[in-house]
């Protein structure tokens, strides 16, 4: 196995407690002030991984191109627009039903690599793998009410209970566009630097979003502990970024986006542990079909 395989894979696993510390962290706090806090400390993260790498700031931004400099600012700018999309739905929605949703983005990400970067190798292999990650994701946002904490609301509840799902697709949307552009903006970059600049274009983002909508105020009012589980979330989040960034650099996008979605199973196992949120049986069938088509294009290909 590949190290950018194995990389992608602990990508994975703090994806994975990202989704159940930042859910802790917005059960009182509105949810655009948290991305914005939470955006703070991955800059700070980020920063802190170049400074440690010894990379020589100056002289390695002088010699980035407009070009790179352009995809990681559009990358920044979709990571934005889903963060603030996924905090949103996670205020509202059930973890076991936003994170699927969320993660189905791998989907377009697959079909956009194959287009844009010409990632046809075991095509047959991709396509039949990521049919069975899109059955699985439908299958596990239930049509009814599910048995969760809240007994969340499913797809056929009011317009407000609805308001979750329009978000957690968004912030797929937005997430597969974030891959793409990620991919295009750090070929020849240090991935650490790479990181750390895209942070500061979602940190402008997020405050600004904040500030617009009035919310700053709400800034010096946010719990404590909630604080704590914002601050862990981002944490986790720069871990996620930090391996991410290497596996994409040096693996093939159609891949690493596979992996890194394996989160689910950890953000599953937690929210089923913390908030009580327990899967129907469809809905666990949804995820092994999900676990499964990962798994077999991950290895086949």
């Amino acid at each position: 196995m590949d190290l950018w395989t194995v990389v992608a894979f602990g990508s994975a696993l703090f994806a994975g407690l990202t989704a159940i510390l930042a859910k802790c962290g917005v059960r009182h706090t509105d949810s655009d002030v948290a991305t914005a806090v939470r955006t703070l400390v991955v800059l700070v993260f980020s920063w802190v991984m170049v400074a440690v790498e010894g990379t020589d700031v100056p002289a390695t931004l002088a010699s980035i191109s407009g070009r790179s400099y352009v995809f990681l600012a559009l990358s920044g700018l979709a990571t934005g627009a889903s963060w603030i999309c996924y905090f949103k739905a996670l205020a509202t929605g059930d973890v076991s039903k936003v994170v699927p949703i969320d993660k189905s983005s791998t989907v377009l990400s697959v079909l956009l690599a194959i287009v844009l970067f010409g990632e046809t190798g075991h095509l047959a292999v991709k396509l039949g793998s990521t049919v069975a990650i899109l059955v699985g994701t439908l299958m596990m946002v239930e049509r009814r009410g599910g048995r969760g904490a809240r007994g969340g609301a499913g797809l056929h509840g009011s317009a407000g209970s609805r308001a979750w799902l329009a978000y957690a697709v968004a912030s797929a949307v937005f997430a597969a566009l974030t891959s793409i552009l990620a991919k295009v903006g750090v070929e020849g970059m240090d991935s650490n630097l790479a990181m750390a600049l895209r942070t500061c274009v979602v940190l402008v983002m997020a405050w600004a979003a904040v500030a617009v909508k009035g919310k700053l105020a709400q800034v010096r009012r946010i719990n404590s502990r909630e604080l704590a589980f914002l601050v862990l979330s981002g944490l986790a989040t720069g871990a996620s970024w930090l391996c991410y960034y290497y596996a994409i650099q040096m693996g093939q996008v159609s891949i690493v986006v596979q992996i890194d979605k394996l989160s689910i199973l950890v953000s599953v196992a937690f929210s089923w542990l913390v908030f009580g949120e327990r899967l129907s049986r469809a809905a666990a069938a949804g995820l092994v079909l999900i676990v499964c088509g990962t798994l077999f294009m991950t290895i086949w290909t």
